[in-house]
Protein backbone atom coordinates (compact mmCIF):
# COMPACT_ATOMS: atom_id res chain seq x y z
CA UNK A 1 0.00 0.00 0.00
CA UNK A 2 1.60 3.40 -0.83
CA UNK A 3 1.42 6.73 0.62
CA UNK A 4 0.45 9.81 -0.93
CA UNK A 5 -0.10 13.55 0.30
CA UNK A 6 -2.18 15.77 -1.51
CA UNK A 7 -1.40 19.43 0.09
CA UNK A 8 -4.49 21.64 -0.45
CA UNK A 9 -7.82 20.26 -0.62
CA UNK A 10 -9.28 22.91 -2.90
CA UNK A 11 -11.12 21.85 -6.14
CA UNK A 12 -7.95 20.23 -7.42
CA UNK A 13 -6.59 18.21 -4.45
CA UNK A 14 -10.35 16.77 -4.15
CA UNK A 15 -10.64 15.56 -7.70
CA UNK A 16 -6.82 14.06 -6.99
CA UNK A 17 -8.23 12.23 -3.92
CA UNK A 18 -11.51 11.22 -5.10
CA UNK A 19 -9.66 9.77 -8.86
CA UNK A 20 -6.96 8.22 -7.02
CA UNK A 21 -9.22 6.44 -4.56
CA UNK A 22 -10.96 5.02 -7.74
CA UNK A 23 -7.46 3.90 -8.90
CA UNK A 24 -5.99 2.31 -6.09
CA UNK A 25 -8.37 1.70 -3.04
CA UNK A 26 -6.01 0.79 -1.28
CA UNK A 27 -3.86 3.73 -1.38
CA UNK A 28 -3.10 5.76 2.07
CA UNK A 29 -4.08 8.97 1.48
CA UNK A 30 -2.99 12.29 3.53
CA UNK A 31 -4.50 15.38 2.84
CA UNK A 32 -3.72 18.29 4.14
CA UNK A 33 -5.21 22.17 4.21
CA UNK A 34 -5.30 24.47 7.09
CA UNK A 35 -9.50 25.35 6.09
CA UNK A 36 -10.98 22.63 8.38
CA UNK A 37 -14.57 22.98 6.06
CA UNK A 38 -12.38 22.50 2.86
CA UNK A 39 -10.57 19.38 5.00
CA UNK A 40 -13.74 17.57 5.27
CA UNK A 41 -14.97 17.16 2.47
CA UNK A 42 -12.05 15.15 1.52
CA UNK A 43 -12.95 12.55 4.48
CA UNK A 44 -13.07 8.95 3.20
CA UNK A 45 -12.03 5.71 3.63
CA UNK A 46 -8.03 4.93 3.76
CA UNK A 47 -7.76 9.01 4.48
CA UNK A 48 -6.28 10.76 7.07
CA UNK A 49 -7.05 14.41 7.37
CA UNK A 50 -4.48 17.15 8.75
CA UNK A 51 -5.36 20.88 9.35
CA UNK A 52 -2.30 22.78 9.14
CA UNK A 53 -0.37 25.15 6.57
CA UNK A 54 0.82 23.00 3.47
CA UNK A 55 3.94 24.61 3.49
CA UNK A 56 4.51 24.03 7.42
CA UNK A 57 3.53 20.27 7.27
CA UNK A 58 6.09 19.27 4.17
CA UNK A 59 8.31 21.51 6.99
CA UNK A 60 7.73 19.40 9.57
CA UNK A 61 7.02 16.22 8.34
CA UNK A 62 8.50 15.51 5.52
CA UNK A 63 12.27 13.34 6.48
CA UNK A 64 14.29 11.36 4.06
CA UNK A 65 13.99 8.23 6.70
CA UNK A 66 10.72 8.43 6.65
CA UNK A 67 7.81 9.91 3.42
CA UNK A 68 5.28 9.47 1.72
CA UNK A 69 5.46 7.40 -1.76
CA UNK A 70 4.18 10.79 -3.84
CA UNK A 71 3.56 14.44 -2.88
CA UNK A 72 0.62 16.37 -4.52
CA UNK A 73 1.29 19.73 -4.40
CA UNK A 74 -3.11 20.85 -4.78
CA UNK A 75 -2.72 24.83 -3.42
CA UNK A 76 -1.97 27.97 -4.96
CA UNK A 77 1.64 28.57 -4.57
CA UNK A 78 4.84 26.97 -6.04
CA UNK A 79 5.27 24.05 -3.07
CA UNK A 80 8.88 23.23 -4.16
CA UNK A 81 9.75 27.25 -4.01
CA UNK A 82 8.24 27.94 -0.83
CA UNK A 83 9.66 24.52 1.04
CA UNK A 84 12.85 25.76 -0.09
CA UNK A 85 12.47 29.06 1.21
CA UNK A 86 12.05 27.90 4.70
CA UNK A 87 14.90 25.26 4.44
CA UNK A 88 16.83 27.85 3.77
CA UNK A 89 15.76 31.21 5.62
CA UNK A 90 18.73 30.97 8.03
CA UNK A 91 20.72 31.38 5.02
CA UNK A 92 19.39 33.84 3.33
CA UNK A 93 17.71 32.18 0.93
CA UNK A 94 14.87 35.26 -0.89
CA UNK A 95 12.59 35.38 -4.23
CA UNK A 96 14.01 37.68 -6.45
CA UNK A 97 12.09 39.24 -9.60
CA UNK A 98 13.25 36.65 -12.79
CA UNK A 99 14.26 39.19 -15.35
CA UNK A 100 11.92 39.99 -18.20
CA UNK A 101 13.80 38.27 -20.90
CA UNK A 102 11.98 34.83 -19.66
CA UNK A 103 9.06 36.18 -21.39
CA UNK A 104 10.46 35.38 -24.29
CA UNK A 105 11.87 31.71 -23.75
CA UNK A 106 8.83 30.42 -22.75
CA UNK A 107 5.09 29.76 -24.39
CA UNK A 108 1.83 31.86 -23.18
CA UNK A 109 4.00 33.19 -19.80
CA UNK A 110 1.47 34.96 -17.01
CA UNK A 111 2.77 36.67 -13.73
CA UNK A 112 0.98 36.56 -10.45
CA UNK A 113 1.12 38.56 -7.90
CA UNK A 114 3.78 37.17 -5.71
CA UNK A 115 6.16 37.17 -8.57
CA UNK A 116 5.52 33.15 -10.12
CA UNK A 117 5.57 32.97 -13.65
CA UNK A 118 3.20 30.31 -15.31
CA UNK A 119 4.22 28.76 -18.77
CA UNK A 120 1.62 26.29 -21.16
CA UNK A 121 2.01 25.01 -24.23
CA UNK A 122 -1.54 25.62 -24.24
CA UNK A 123 -3.48 28.77 -25.20
CA UNK A 124 -6.90 27.21 -23.75
CA UNK A 125 -8.52 26.05 -20.38
CA UNK A 126 -6.94 21.90 -20.47
CA UNK A 127 -9.72 19.32 -19.67
CA UNK A 128 -9.13 18.64 -15.79
CA UNK A 129 -8.89 14.77 -16.90
CA UNK A 130 -6.06 15.01 -19.38
CA UNK A 131 -3.69 11.82 -19.39
CA UNK A 132 -0.87 13.74 -20.36
CA UNK A 133 0.09 11.75 -23.89
CA UNK A 134 3.75 11.62 -24.03
CA UNK A 135 3.50 13.24 -27.48
CA UNK A 136 0.26 14.74 -28.46
CA UNK A 137 -1.93 16.98 -26.93
CA UNK A 138 -5.41 15.40 -26.37
CA UNK A 139 -7.34 18.80 -27.08
CA UNK A 140 -5.57 19.59 -30.69
CA UNK A 141 -4.27 16.50 -31.44
CA UNK A 142 -1.07 18.19 -32.41
CA UNK A 143 2.48 17.03 -31.46
CA UNK A 144 4.09 18.42 -28.73
CA UNK A 145 7.45 18.98 -29.83
CA UNK A 146 9.53 19.69 -26.53
CA UNK A 147 8.01 18.91 -23.00
CA UNK A 148 7.77 21.81 -20.87
CA UNK A 149 10.24 20.40 -18.21
CA UNK A 150 12.70 19.45 -20.67
CA UNK A 151 12.49 23.28 -21.90
CA UNK A 152 12.84 24.94 -18.77
CA UNK A 153 16.11 22.80 -18.44
CA UNK A 154 17.66 23.89 -21.25
CA UNK A 155 16.75 27.57 -20.79
CA UNK A 156 19.72 30.24 -20.33
CA UNK A 157 19.27 33.42 -18.79
CA UNK A 158 22.21 36.28 -17.79
CA UNK A 159 23.48 35.07 -14.41
CA UNK A 160 20.50 32.22 -13.28
CA UNK A 161 20.98 28.58 -13.32
CA UNK A 162 17.51 26.57 -14.07
CA UNK A 163 16.38 23.91 -11.90
CA UNK A 164 13.43 21.58 -12.45
CA UNK A 165 11.21 19.43 -10.82
CA UNK A 166 9.60 17.37 -12.53
CA UNK A 167 5.79 16.19 -12.00
CA UNK A 168 5.17 12.79 -12.84
CA UNK A 169 1.37 11.77 -14.44
CA UNK A 170 -0.49 9.58 -11.56
CA UNK A 171 -3.82 9.71 -12.61
CA UNK A 172 -6.17 12.02 -15.08
CA UNK A 173 -5.22 15.24 -14.04
CA UNK A 174 -3.07 14.26 -11.33
CA UNK A 175 0.41 15.47 -11.20
CA UNK A 176 3.06 14.75 -8.20
CA UNK A 177 6.65 14.21 -7.51
CA UNK A 178 8.49 11.92 -5.76
CA UNK A 179 10.16 13.38 -1.96
CA UNK A 180 13.52 12.41 -2.85
CA UNK A 181 13.23 14.80 -5.96
CA UNK A 182 12.77 17.47 -3.28
CA UNK A 183 15.93 16.11 -1.18
CA UNK A 184 18.24 16.17 -4.32
CA UNK A 185 16.33 19.88 -5.28
CA UNK A 186 17.72 20.94 -1.72
CA UNK A 187 21.07 19.47 -2.06
CA UNK A 188 21.65 21.31 -5.49
CA UNK A 189 20.26 25.07 -3.64
CA UNK A 190 22.44 24.52 -0.97
CA UNK A 191 25.41 24.35 -3.19
CA UNK A 192 24.27 27.04 -5.79
CA UNK A 193 26.63 30.77 -5.44
CA UNK A 194 24.18 32.42 -8.05
CA UNK A 195 20.80 33.66 -8.53
CA UNK A 196 18.17 30.85 -10.16
CA UNK A 197 14.94 29.81 -11.47
CA UNK A 198 13.23 26.98 -10.02
CA UNK A 199 10.47 25.44 -11.57
CA UNK A 200 7.71 22.29 -11.37
CA UNK A 201 7.08 21.04 -14.35
CA UNK A 202 5.29 18.20 -16.26
CA UNK A 203 5.06 18.07 -20.03
CA UNK A 204 2.56 21.36 -21.03
CA UNK A 205 2.67 23.40 -17.96
CA UNK A 206 5.26 24.93 -15.22
CA UNK A 207 5.25 27.26 -12.59
CA UNK A 208 8.84 28.99 -12.06
CA UNK A 209 10.15 31.29 -9.09
CA UNK A 210 13.31 33.13 -8.68
CA UNK A 211 15.58 32.44 -6.19
CA UNK A 212 18.77 33.72 -4.58
CA UNK A 213 20.77 34.41 -1.96
CA UNK A 214 20.86 37.89 0.02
Amino acid sequence: MKEIWIIGTGRFGLLAAERLSEIHARHHLVLVDPDRENLLRGDGPNRTLEQMDGVSFLDQRLHSAKAPDWIIPALPIHLAAQWCLVRQDLKGLRRIEVPSEIDLLVPNPARDPAGNIYASHADFLCPDDCEEPADICTVTQKRRNTDMFDLLGRIRISKFQSLVVRSYQLGPGIGGYRPRQLFDLLKRVEKIEEDFLLSTACRCHSVMTGLGYR
